[in-house]
């Protein structure tokens, strides 16, 4: 199997270190180590799997990793900045710029056509009112919604919801894309529609990748790392193999 060093695309600095990562909380008398201890480093360019069964604490680390949540103990640290030492107006700026995230739910606002969801964030963002529908746009495009710019999601199919909260969470330029099961409400063909859509920004971006799933044969089949969590912690990081990779670029 080959090492991290063999890879020399993607053996750049890292984007994302955690240092003995832990967020513990309190449900009654009971201490819930969602996060326990864990250490990992993902590098710039990277896309990697977070695997593990309901309650592993996969997810967590991604919402860590996403300012969402914050730490009990240790550090993470993306893009040289320790989030910890970020105040709460600091994170809401590193979530608008830095992170894009796209999650099962789709989380896309009912009242709101697909052409006003991928602007809100550049709404935030105070990106030039003349210059965000343009912007939605090509984003809507890139994900071949350019017809339904004007609908809204509840007339949409559950493969278009996710390529327009794709198109959003992407409209920012984001270096990391953080994708928690992002095929789970969908069909087979459509979440194999999304993920090659996901691997494309990847690839064609340098895009960071950091993808939550409990699906091994999913992350086997896009991602080059495989993370595996039990019980809030660390419990194995495979390189996927190269060729294997290689393959399946080939053959879709």
């Amino acid at each position: 199997m080959a090492s991290n060093t063999d890879r020399s695309p993607r053996n750049g600095a890292p984007a994302i270190h955690a240092n003995q990562l832990c967020r513990h909380y309190r449900m009654g008398d009971t201490l819930i180590r969602a996060v326990d201890g864990v250490t990992l480093t993902v590098r710039a360019g990277e896309f990697v799997a977070l695997l593990g069964s309901s309650g592993s604490g996969k997810s967590s680390v991604l919402n860590l990793i996403a300012g969402l949540d914050r730490a009990t103990s240790g550090s993470v640290i993306v893009l040289g900045r320790n989030l910890a030492e970020l105040s709460r107006e600091e994170l809401a700026r590193y979530r608008l710029h830095t992170v894009g995230m796209v999650f099962q739910s789709f989380n896309l606002i009912a009242s709101m056509t697909l052409a006003e969801n991928v602007e809100l964030p550049m709404r935030f963002a105070e990106v030039d009112r003349g210059q965000r529908g343009e912007l939605a746009r090509e984003a809507l495009a890139r994900v071949g919604l350019q017809a339904r710019m004007k609908h809204r999601p509840n007339e949409l199919s559950g493969g278009e919801q996710q390529r327009a909260a794709l198109a959003r969470a992407l409209i920012n330029r984001p270096q990391l894309l953080l994708a928690d099961e992002p095929t789970g409400n969908l069909d087979s063909h459509t979440g194999t529609e999304i993920m090659n859509m996901v691997r494309d920004f990847n690839q064609q971006l340098g895009m960071t990748v950091v993808m939550v799933t409990h699906e091994r044969a999913l992350a086997e089949r896009y991602a080059e790392r495989l993370i595996f969590l039990a019980d809030g912690k660390l419990a194995g990081d495979e390189l996927n193999s190269v060729s294997a990779v290689a393959a399946n670029v080939e053959r879709q």
